[in-house]
């Protein structure tokens, strides 16, 4: 066994959903700064590309909506135009709504689940004969959902759709491994606590200290931090690991 390639991801084929900007970015960047070569995809264009561009490796940027059937079926078009074969797909992409209980509404209701639940599922799905393509005995592809420390302990915000999606995703995650072990692809999930990026954003010193006196680390998560998950996950490391959910969140959900 050569350890100095155990944890390798150089020359595989990656496909980050929502890679522009936050989890999806750090993880896109650290697949990259690895040696893979990393797709990422974003709604945006003008952003996915200005993304893709500021990143070190060998990153190209996807404009898609994965929050449709139809967008998911143009992303997998052009994915499959460009590449015989998937090694690593990280469904990252997601959205939260935050509301009263008596205010909820239903389109805050099925837009998080369509996203953040329906979107993987069928990415998988239409991507499947790519990722056979790319697993193998020694290698599997792997398949890692960003799930969430909202589906391994409840937090003070009213966030009902998200928690109940990434819940979701966490059991999907399970039941997807076992079904598509036997063709050499795993699929995992991490996830993450409180790491700072657009969708959670720290306002002041006293929310700062709020927010990481709650983790027993003391500290929110780093990019290195998610990215080395995704990294031992997607390399010959993580081989044998499927229907895992990673908690990468500092100890918050003890």
């Amino acid at each position: 066994m050569d350890i100095s390639d155990l944890f390798s991801v150089k020359g595989r084929l990656a496909l980050v959903t929502g890679g522009s900007a936050g989890i999806g970015r750090m993880i896109a960047s650290g697949l990259a700064a690895a040696g893979a070569r990393v797709y990422i995809c974003a709604r945006n264009a003008e952003k996915v590309a200005a993304a893709a561009a500021e990143m070190d490796g060998d990153v190209v940027g996807i404009a898609g909506d994965v929050s449709t059937i139809e967008g998911i079926a143009q992303l997998v078009e052009q994915v499959s135009l460009l590449e015989p074969a998937l090694h690593i797909l990280v469904n990252n992409a997601g959205t939260l709504s935050d509301a009263p209980i008596d205010s909820f509404s239903e389109e805050q209701w099925d837009s998080v689940l369509d996203l953040n639940l329906k979107a993987p599922f069928f990415l998988i799905q239409k991507l499947l004969p790519l990722l056979r393509a790319g697993g193998s005995t020694e290698r599997p592809a792997s398949v890692i959902n960003i799930g969430s420390v909202g589906a391994l302990k409840v937090g003070p915000r009213e966030v009902y759709s998200y928690q109940a999606s990434k819940g979701a995703v966490h059991w999907l995650t399970r039941s997807l491994a076992k079904k598509l072990a036997a063709e050499s692809i795993t699929v995992n999930a991490i996830a993450p606590g409180f790491f700072e990026s657009d969708m959670t954003v720290i306002t002041d010193d006293a929310m700062r200290k709020m927010v990481e006196s709650a983790v027993p680390r003391g500290r929110t998560g780093t990019p290195e931090d998610v990215a080395g998950a995704a990294i031992y996950l997607a390399s010959r490391a993580g081989a044998y690991v499927t229907g895992s959910i990673l908690a990468v969140e500092g100890g918050l959900s003890i």
